[in-house]
């Protein structure tokens, strides 16, 4: 990730740096809050330790007077370093909605983004499937191994989705948001008690 400087021409414009991101403030992109909740649940349970992600929004170069844009939006580490495509992808030619409708959508776009960031920018496969120990990715349930992210056919909800063994058997791992479930005992057990502890001991 890099900020980048432009320069107006004529004379008398030097050098206006673009402004800089900002963290999202609560309620600013409610479908995209929503779902990083639920993908961090997964961090949480999988990565102990590691702070929860946060949304960053890349306001992009001003705009001509009676201009409308909200920036792009990542989802980026605490420290607000992200990797990867904006998760609210819009074009107001288009006239998209600011956010998808589709909440499914936007969970697994949230997801696929979450994991590019951890990926890049702590170096380790995430998250990782417990049974063949490779990495998942996100995609909608009961989809095929040769599905591909602008299928139209597969409507089901956002899964982490693991292609298997030599054997080849892809299988869906877990809900997004819902991989604690398929954590050992005592892991389990283990990231009880730190929720517990966090939660001030209720």
């Amino acid at each position: 990730m890099s900020y980048f400087s432009y320069d107006r021409i004529g004379p008398g414009h030097g050098r206006q740096p673009l402004p800089e991101p900002r963290p999202v403030e609560p309620g600013e992109w409610p479908k995209l809050e929503a779902a990083l909740a639920v993908v961090n649940r997964d961090l949480t349970a999988t990565l102990p330790g590691q702070d929860a992600l946060v949304l960053m929004v890349d306001p992009g170069p001003s705009l001509p007077p009676g201009g409308i844009d909200r920036g792009q939006v990542h989802v980026a580490m605490p420290d607000g370093r992200w990797q990867g495509n904006q998760v609210n992808a819009w074009d107001p030619e288009e006239d998209d909605p600011l956010e998808p409708d589709d909440e499914m959508t936007v969970l697994r776009v949230v997801a696929d983004a979450a994991q590019e960031t951890v990926v890049e920018l702590l170096w380790q496969v995430w998250p990782i499937c417990g049974e063949h120990k490779l990495g998942m990715h996100a995609r909608p349930a009961g989809t095929a191994g040769d599905w591909y992210a602008d299928a139209t056919d597969a409507a089901g909800p956002p899964v982490w989705w693991c292609r298997g063994g030599r054997d080849g058997a892809s299988h869906d791992v877990a809900p997004v948001g819902e991989l604690a479930a398929t954590l050992p005992g005592k892991q389990r057990r283990a990231l009880r008690r730190t929720e517990r502890k966090r939660d001030g001991g209720r």
